[in-house]
C-alpha cells in the first residue's frame, strides 16, 4: 500500500492522522511537519488522503467489535 513513495509509512499515517483527527486544513498539516522536519506540500497531504483514508477505513472496521446483537429505546412520556 506504500510502496513507491517518497516518505516512509508513518510520515504518510501521521498526515493522514492530523487532518482526519482535526479540523486543520492541508497547509496547517505542512505546516506542522515542517515543524517535524519534514518537508511536505499540502497537495500531497490531499493526495495522501484521498488514496489512504479509504484504507485506514476498512481496516478499523475490521477490528471494530459489535456492540450488541440488539438494540433498545427508552420510551419518555411527557404529560401535557
Amino acid at each position: 500500500m506504500f510502496k513507491r513513495h517518497r516518505y516512509p509509512r508513518v510520515v504518510i499515517l501521521h498526515a493522514v492522522y492530523l487532518k482526519l483527527r482535526f479540523t486543520l486544513s492541508y497547509r496547517d498539516v505542512e505546516e506542522l511537519l515542517s515543524m517535524s522536519g519534514v518537508q511536505v506540500d499540502h497537495s500531497t497531504v490531499q493526495r495522501w488522503v484521498f488514496k489512504f483514508s479509504p484504507e485506514i477505513e476498512k481496516n478499523m472496521h475490521k477490528r471494530k467489535r459489535q456492540v450488541c446483537s440488539s438494540w433498545r429505546m427508552d420510551e419518555t412520556y411527557i404529560k401535557v
